[in-house]
């Protein structure tokens, strides 16, 4: 029990130096101003038009860290930061949700996975939190009620997963289009690389995380039951 804290203490700390030094990126490159003058939303008008996609439409949604593209209506959503911003951060953040529609539009294996889990995950991540909670109060009497939530949990942390080559692969995308098309100078791409980096250990962080809960839950099923 005590690895568990601890592994969960070393996986949060780690969450939470990922997130400062993403954050502390993100404000250093919202400085760098693009020579070429463009907003995040022409630099994504301009990607998708690079790559044949016609059919996207991007949109400014409120929020922080809201970006995201949305298959279901193909639209590439940024944040208002990013959306009118003339910046390396916003280049680099509008740049990467193309490459997801850009994934979209190829019919990237990775995403198409990801998204025929999404139903599923939708329902087993909302039972498997009272699965897991009533699983460990009754432990000792019903503990198949944990193992459950474990099995159900574990859909989640394959979510994870599977989201990593996703998400690494839309920025891949987003850099090598931005470096082809000479986009940014030299420092702006380099600012732009560095905040992609951050971002995607994020994710790194998140997987881990979740791979770290989920044996917690087996270790109490193991040692309880």
């Amino acid at each position: 029990m005590l690895f568990g804290y601890a592994l969960f203490g070393l996986i949060a700390l780690a969450g939470w130096m990922v997130q400062s030094k993403l954050k502390s990126k993100f404000k250093k490159y919202s400085k760098v101003m693009l020579q070429n003058g463009m907003s995040g939303k022409e630099i994504a008008e301009k990607m998708l038009y690079d790559n044949g996609i016609n059919d996207v439409q991007v949109i400014s949604v409120k929020g922080r860290l809201t970006d995201h593209y949305n298959p279901k209506d193909k639209t590439v959503n940024l944040s208002e930061a990013v959306y009118s911003q003339r910046n390396a951060a916003a280049a680099a953040v509008a740049a990467h949700e193309v490459g997801h529609a850009i994934q979209h539009a190829q019919a990237y294996s990775w995403l198409q996975f990801r998204s025929k889990m999404v139903p599923t995950v939708n329902v087993t991540g909302r039972l498997a939190q009272f699965a897991i909670l009533g699983g460990i109060l009754l432990v000792n009497s019903f503990p198949q009620l944990l193992l459950i939530g474990i099995v159900f949990f574990a859909f989640s942390v394959i979510f994870t997963f599977v989201t990593l080559p996703v998400e690494y692969d839309a920025s891949n995308r987003a850099l090598a289009w931005l470096d082809r098309t000479h986009m940014l100078a030299p420092n702006e791409y380099d600012g732009a690389k560095d905040a992609l980096k951050w971002a995607a250990r994020t994710y790194v962080v998140a997987a881990v995380g979740a791979l770290a809960t989920l044996f917690y839950y087996v270790l109490i099923y193991m040692g309880r039951r």
